[in-house]
């Protein structure tokens, strides 16, 4: 029995067994601890895996994730410029930019939930506070960037947007405590002073120019650099997934501007009109919220993956795209100011995606160039002489 009871004892000091032996029974329980390096189930594997559109990032590279991410982004969000647009050149509609928003916001709510639907993990991580915090900024940015297409030509919209590179530093740094090197810093600069240059040109050929939509714009602008900051704090610290993000904060945004608008009476007028106008109004709205929350789902992934300010970089590329488009399906005025402010910005983005792969490549310096001529002459001698 000695012999027996050294055996079990022996068989239970092995690492990941717990014995349980009852004093008025031969008979134990052996439970089984699995090791950190065991695999775990795909149910919580899944926790930590980034899902866009069904398709899992997390088995792809580093590289191959920056490429599909910059890709849905650039694809999806070209078109929904494009429908913006098209949207507002309806004859009439340019006073509707928050109801326009508020349908935006219910297709968004539809499709986060379907999306949710579809995905193991259904539980709500992320606080409810937060969520208010974020759909109140979510309102701000798309709401009041909306209603000022209704004051300024849609390259100039585009523009302004653009600037939020410098609020997403200066919120990185208030809010995550972020550090940001000389590289980035003039990074933001060289795109400020290309963005600048470029509303200046466009308020001396642009006959809508209008100061009205550079407020509204500019206050779309502060709330976007602060959402990009709150959505990546709080999808890192919580593990949200995107869906969950999408669903919660476009529909707790849905209710605010519902209030807003019944508060203001502005609902009436804006339902009257697109019931007359349902395919250019409702028909362009669902294929334009579609490409958005599309695009949206990719950018939210850029942001867990990647971080704010690489999405920020990559959103400001397409932004930039956008305008040209923009100028070659509508008219509008021209001039080459709008070129060299244009490269400006190219300049700028050049420098803060340098600044993400400094420790991957350096630039040559001049005078290491200067001595790898020299050396190319000395070895190029040596061998004549040879």
């Amino acid at each position: 029995e000695e012999q027996t009871e050294d055996k079990n004892s022996t068989e239970c000091s092995k690492p990941g067994t717990m014995d349980l032996k009852f004093t008025s029974s031969r008979k134990y329980i052996s439970i089984s601890v699995p090791s950190k390096s065991q695999a775990m189930s795909p149910h919580i594997k899944s926790v930590d895996d980034v899902v866009v559109l069904g398709i899992n990032l997390s088995k792809f590279s580093k590289p191959a994730q920056f490429f599909i991410c910059v890709s849905g982004v650039f694809m999806f969000y070209l078109i929904y410029g494009y429908l913006q647009e098209l949207i507002f050149s309806v004859e009439g509609f340019k006073p509707f930019g928050w109801y326009l928003t508020l349908v935006q916001f219910g297709f968004y709510s539809i499709f986060g939930l379907i999306e949710l639907q579809l995905i193991q993990d259904k539980r709500r991580r992320i606080p409810g506070k937060t969520y208010m915090i974020i759909a109140f900024l979510t309102v701000g940015t798309m709401g009041l960037s909306n209603t000022s297409l209704g004051y300024l030509n849609y390259p100039t919209q585009v523009i302004f947007k653009c600037c939020k590179l410098i609020p997403v530093m200066i919120g990185g740094v208030f809010i995550q405590g972020k550090r940001y090197n000389i590289v980035d810093v003039s990074a933001a600069l060289c795109m400020s002073l290309g963005l600048i240059w470029f509303t200046l040109a466009d308020s001396t050929v642009a006959p809508n120019f209008n100061l009205t939509g550079v407020v509204l714009i500019s206050l779309a602008l502060c709330a976007d650099a602060v959402i990009g900051n709150v959505q990546e704090k709080a999808m890192k610290l919580h593990n949200g997934s995107n869906s969950e993000m999408v669903l919660y904060s476009y529909s707790i945004g849905f209710v605010y501007i519902l209030f807003g608008l019944t508060c203001t009476n502005g609902l009436s007028p804006a339902v009257t009109f697109c019931s007359k106008h349902p395919v250019q109004t409702y028909g362009y709205a669902f294929l334009f919220s579609l490409t958005g929350y599309f695009g949206i789902s990719f950018v939210l992934a850029l942001i867990k993956i990647f971080g704010a300010l690489l999405a920020v970089t990559v959103t400001t590329g397409r932004k930039a795209m956008t305008i040209v488009l923009s100028f070659l399906f509508f008219a509008k005025p021209f001039t080459l100011q709008y070129v060299w402010s244009g490269l400006l910005v190219v300049l700028g983005i050049f420098l803060n995606v340098y600044s993400k792969n400094m420790d991957k490549f350096e630039l040559p310096s001049l005078l290491g160039l200067w001595k790898k001529r020299v050396e190319e002459r000395k070895s190029r001698t040596l061998s004549q002489t040879v």
